[in-house]
Formats: structure tokens, C-alpha cells, sequence
């Protein structure tokens, strides 16, 4: 349940960054797909996926006023499932330190590649020459700093809650025995 909450948080996050804070950047999106794959099967993924995909939806055309175009954001949704997967596959069976820094690195930084790279490749604002792709990345730093940060922040609050959680019960059932 605690994964889908999350999932939940990260749609408000959107909501609230998009309309009061758009220069930080700085959502729940990254670390709750991580903790989503990592927490539930990845047939459930879905519903993930879903949700992210419905608040593309709504902020493109509520909160942005721009025209939906679907093609758009076929790179993004497949983004998302991947970091699902991700976390799946890194944060499952065993978290630890090493584990926990690297998956929120690797998914911000996927994101930002995969992202910056699907602008310059689909639009016009970009020269489609190597010093284009230089611009176009050196214009996505500042949202990739704010992302990595937002990103690692969530999994670690996601994971360390659940740990004290799993620590105050081992405790409880402990002090209970004795």
C-alpha cells in the first residue's frame, strides 16, 4: 500500500511544482517509481505508469494550456516504466548502501540522456548537430541537479521510514516476548 501511496505523492508533486514552484523541479516522480518496482510485482507496474501518464495528461493540457500530442511522450512513458524496473531489479531482494545511492543516480541520470536527447532529436530548438546536442544538455543541467536531488531525497525517505518502521517492530516484538 505504502508503494502506492508514494505513486500518489509523486502526482501532487507534479501538481503543486508545476503551479506554485516550476523553477524547482523538485518532485516525488524518481523515487516513487524506485520504490514502486521495488515494493510491488512488476505486473502492478502498470497502474504506475498509468498514473504518471494521467498527470502528463492533466498538466499538458490544464495546468500548461498546450495541445496534447501523445508522440510526445511515448519517451517519457517508457522512461517510466523503465525506473520501475530499475528498482526492481537493484532495491528487491537486497538494499543496501551501495544499492540505495546507486538506483536514484542512475534513474535521474537515464532520465536526463534520455529526455534531452529526445528534444534536441524532435524539435527545432536545436541545431541537429553535435554542438546542438551540447546546448540542448547543457540546458537541461540545472532540472537534472534539481531531479537528482528530489530523486535521492524520496528514496531515501521512502527506504528509511520503511527500515525504522521494520526496526520499531522488531523492537516491539521483542520487549512483547521478554
Amino acid at each position: 500500500m505504502g508503494a502506492y501511496l508514494l505513486i500518489l505523492v509523486a502526482v501532487l508533486s507534479r501538481v503543486v511544482v508545476s503551479s506554485h514552484l516550476a523553477w524547482l523541479n523538485f518532485t516525488a516522480v524518481g523515487g516513487s517509481l524506485l520504490y514502486f518496482g521495488a515494493r510491488r510485482p512488476l505486473r502492478e507496474a502498470v497502474w504506475a505508469v498509468l498514473a504518471m501518464m494521467g498527470s502528463d495528461y492533466l498538466l499538458t493540457t490544464c495546468a500548461y494550456g498546450y495541445p496534447w500530442h501523445t508522440s510526445q511522450y511515448l519517451i517519457t512513458w517508457a522512461w517510466y516504466a523503465a525506473a520501475i524496473v530499475l528498482g526492481w531489479i537493484l532495491l528487491r531482494r537486497k538494499v543496501n548502501a551501495g544499492r540505495l545511492a546507486a538506483a536514484p543516480v542512475l534513474a535521474s541520470t537515464s532520465f536526463f540522456a534520455v529526455s534531452n536527447f529526445a528534444v534536441w532529436a524532435g524539435s527545432l530548438m536545436y541545431p541537429h548537430t553535435l554542438a546542438g546536442l551540447g546546448a540542448c544538455y547543457v540546458a537541461g543541467l540545472p532540472f537534472y541537479r534539481n531531479d537528482l536531488l528530489s530523486t535521492v531525497a524520496v528514496t531515501a525517505v521512502a527506504f528509511g521510514v520503511e527500515a525504522m518502521a521494520h526496526r520499531m517492530a522488531e523492537q516491539r516484538r521483542h520487549r512483547l516476548a521478554a
